[in-house]
């Protein structure tokens, strides 16, 4: 029997696009129509955006324990969380944690490495450019990383909490994500982390100037080999 899936959600979004490519993908692994159980739990966005708007990482990561310990509660084997900002908190909650976490930084860089790439532009929130949630995963594997300067953090920051959580895709909001990878490419970038869950949703190999790495695709598909395989590794 494949492990329960628990996912650890935080925006809309977000989740459910992980939530459909472990649905969609876990054919793959099972055969036709095939996945492994899956249950998530959300607490408002709201009441994350209020403790990241007060630098309250304890209180993002109590949110993420009381999710995990309600999707522990029903049988979960192990748990992942579709949100790259969260991440930041997971220290804070870790050694309380009923379940084990799959870590987006380190599945993400798992898979720069096996690529072959060097040097990662980075995307996100500003909480999650501000922060050393990738910088010290990617260190760990000799990745190198170029943030978006302080202009870009703004807009891209906007774009994501006014529009993509909240299920607006606009053009405009394309052309600004190209700029900025195209930036990034002028600086020596060979790929681009979209580390931001809801990106992949307007952002994509098609249209991005650098190879892209969809942070919540690559999660959703580790979760699925931990679940249908038992191992722990990321990549």
């Amino acid at each position: 029997m494949p492990q329960h899936i628990g996912i650890v959600a935080c925006s809309a979004e977000g989740a459910a696009h992980c939530y459909r490519t472990i649905c969609a993908e876990g054919a793959q692994f099972l055969g036709p129509h095939a996945h492994p159980e899956v249950s998530m739990h959300t607490h408002s966005l709201a009441a994350y955006v209020d403790c990241l708007d007060r630098g309250d990482w304890q209180g993002v990561g109590e949110l993420m324990l009381s999710s995990a310990n309600k999707l522990a509660k029903i049988g979960a084997d192990f748990l992942i969380c579709p949100d790259n900002t969260i991440h930041q908190a997971l220290a804070c909650i870790d050694a309380r944690s009923p379940l084990p976490w799959l870590h987006i930084a380190e599945v993400v860089a798992a898979q720069a490495a096996e690529r072959g790439y060097r040097r990662l532009g980075l995307t996100g929130t500003r909480w999650l450019v501000d922060s050393e949630v990738y910088p010290e995963k990617l260190t760990a594997r000799g990745l190198e990383l170029v943030r978006p300067n302080t202009n870009e953090r703004e807009a891209i920051n906007r774009i994501i909490m006014d529009e993509l959580v909240c299920g607006v895709f606009k053009s405009e909001a394309v052309a600004t994500f190209q700029r900025v990878i195209g930036r990034m490419k002028d600086d020596g970038c060979d790929a681009v982390v979209l580390g931001c869950t809801e990106i992949p949703l307007i952002i994509n190999d098609s249209n991005s100037p650098l190879p892209t790495l969809a942070s919540t695709r690559l999660l959703a598909q580790a979760a699925l080999r931990r679940a249908v395989q038992g191992g722990v590794a990321p990549a």
